[in-house]
């Protein structure tokens, strides 16, 4: 049997806490139009953290213990069609139609299209296109590390960052429930042979569940270091009040499940798909 790793892969690439343990769905009241939610997903940025999600599409053969060159172009064609950036972002708008209220879309693009919101867009944007997330880490780390050194107190803006757009706490359980339907896919098409059934899957990663979230801390920490470099203190605290109005946090607890609904139904498309380009392996 495989060692299989359940390290926080997924939310190091572009969920910064972008995603949650369930998808819920709240009827709006009078929920925003089409064209209305386009802006709003330029305006704050929401755009290219979805595109960003097809990045995570190259930790997918490292959970099932395989080699992304044993399925030689063809992993490259079928990764970029299950991971399609226009298909993700209509499944989002047609998610969004049915839950953004109108006051919460109106708050999040009026801070987003402020001078600091714009600015914060721009880095943002910039930091989810960065294709090397191992150089990425490794910058905020260092960024980290000399802070500490210092006595600053940015460390602890960056972590209370982290609190307000992972409110619930619930991100851990979200990354590993993606995890956890992508391996039970994969072990439905036939892609592996999965040595645990589903109780011994969920207590295997309830055991990793400390670990992979300490993991998740520190990588966040070190992105939202390396992301925000160019900001200073104050615009930072700015920030963060401006993530912990109520408006703000209903806004992000449902990016939060957008998010995590359609990173976890593209997996499982692909583990589905798997099945036509590498033979069963034994995880």
């Amino acid at each position: 049997m495989k060692q299989i790793s359940f390290l926080p892969t997924l939310a190091m690439r572009s969920l910064y806490g972008f995603v949650i343990a369930s998808f819920f769905v709240t009827c709006a009241a009078q929920a925003a139009d089409r064209d209305r939610l386009v802006a709003f997903l330029e305006t704050t940025g929401f755009d290219v953290a979805l595109d960003s999600i097809a990045l995570s599409a190259e930790m997918a053969p490292d959970m099932l213990g395989v080699d992304a060159g044993d399925f030689g172009v063809a992993w490259t064609r079928l990764s970029k069609d299950v991971f399609d950036h226009t298909k993700m972002r209509d499944i989002a708008l047609g998610m969004l139609e049915e839950t953004l209220e109108d006051d919460a879309l109106t708050h999040a693009a009026d801070f987003y299209a402020s001078p600091l919101g714009a600015r914060l867009v721009v880095a943002e944007n910039a930091s989810h296109k960065v294709e090397d997330d191992e150089t990425k880490q490794q910058a905020g780390m260092r960024i980290i590390s000399d802070l500490v050194a210092d006595g600053s107190g940015r460390p602890q803006l960056f972590q209370r960052m982290g609190q307000a757009i992972d409110a619930d706490g619930t991100g851990v359980k979200a990354v590993q429930e993606i995890q956890f339907r992508f391996l039970m896919a994969a072990s439905a098409a036939g892609v592996i042979d999965l040595q645990l059934d589903a109780d011994g899957l969920r207590a295997f990663m309830k055991d990793q569940q400390a670990s992979t979230q300490m993991a998740m801390q520190a990588a966040n920490m070190a992105a939202n270091a390396y992301t925000y470099q160019g900001f200073s203190d104050e615009e930072l605290e700015e920030y963060i009040e401006a993530l912990e109005q109520p408006l703000m946090q209903r806004v992000y607890q449902l990016l939060n499940a957008v998010t995590f609904e359609i990173t976890a139904n593209r997996f499982e498309q692909l583990a589905y798909r798997l099945k036509d380009l590498e033979p069963a392996q034994d995880l």
